[in-house]
């Protein structure tokens, strides 16, 4: 095959690719400009009693885990 049809073919797929994200991206703005989309936090741990939310147990002790000075 022709260096030049392989060089036209992946840049057509990756053309391809980025009008469908361009698609989706319009898609999903316009779900957030009429309210459908909402984002949720994925940490579902209610207040403590200081008044603060809880951190899930593999992360309460992450600046130990970090290594720093």
């Amino acid at each position: 095959m022709n260096k030049n049809a392989i060089i036209a073919i992946v840049l057509g797929v990756l053309v391809l690719i980025a009008a469908v994200q361009a698609w989706q991206l319009w898609g999903i703005k316009s779900k957030i400009s009429t309210g459908g989309a909402s984002l949720t936090a994925p940490i579902a741990a209610g207040p403590s009693a200081s008044g603060s939310p809880q951190l899930p147990s593999n992360l309460q002790n992450l600046p130990s885990m970090v290594g720093g000075c």
